[in-house]
């Protein structure tokens, strides 16, 4: 069993290993080069993400700047929004739903490592570094926002219909169609049309904001 197929049926694996860490180091230039580019390049965007992500829908903008472990460990559905520093360590799969927006400076984490320090990290015999960890997907759902500051933690899944609040830290699953904040984020109340902003919307732009 290669390194990657450890890190997809659960294993602990380790990170250092040269054939992980060539597809890593092409993400990261990848996303180095992105966050060089003018955010008004489109064109070169949109063909750095294609090229390194596992597959994204239309109708995306990612703000950055970015910075992805994997790439193609990542599958983005349609009408995606990222606001700046968006960090993604995808070691296990991430999988993101339709017409979700992210708030500045999410990061979502599908990575960890043994809380016992002996079986964290060690050298061997040659003096080449041991790195152990381990790594559990995570879920979006569709029709999310997540506020600023969120932290998104492997084996979670967001349900759709969610608002997570800002500076939370989700570790545990949240159902559908709550409001959820804190840390650890908790589900505190559905959403409900008592949340509705319509009022909001001037008549001049009415046909705009009637989404479906």
């Amino acid at each position: 069993m290669n390194e990657e197929e450890k890190i997809f049926s659960g294993n602990m694996f380790d990170p250092l290993k040269k054939e992980l860490v060539r597809i890593k180091h092409n993400t990261h230039e990848q996303c180095r080069l992105y966050n060089t580019l003018d955010e008004f390049d489109t064109a070169a965007r949109e063909k750095i993400l294609k090229e390194i992500l596992g597959d994204i829908g239309p109708g995306f903008y990612i703000q950055g700047p970015i910075q992805f472990n994997y790439g193609s460990h990542l599958h983005i559905g349609r009408n995606f929004f990222a606001n700046y520093n968006l960090t993604i360590l995808d070691d296990a799969p991430v999988y993101i739903g339709d017409n979700v927006a992210l708030g500045p400076n999410v990061s979502l984490m599908a990575a960890a490592h043994p809380l016992l320090a002996e079986e964290r990290m060690g050298t061997n015999a040659d003096g080449i570094t041991a790195f152990a960890e381990f790594a559990a997907p995570i879920r979006l759902g569709s029709n999310l926002w997540l506020g600023a500051n969120v932290t998104v933690l492997g084996g979670v899944v967001i349900e759709d219909n969610c608002v997570i609040g800002a500076g939370s830290v989700v570790t545990r699953n949240i159902p559908k169609g709550y409001l959820a904040y804190g840390n650890p984020c908790c589900p505190v109340r559905p959403i409900t049309e008592q949340d509705s902003e319509r009022s909001r919307i001037l008549a001049e732009d009415t046909a705009h904001f009637s989404f479906k």
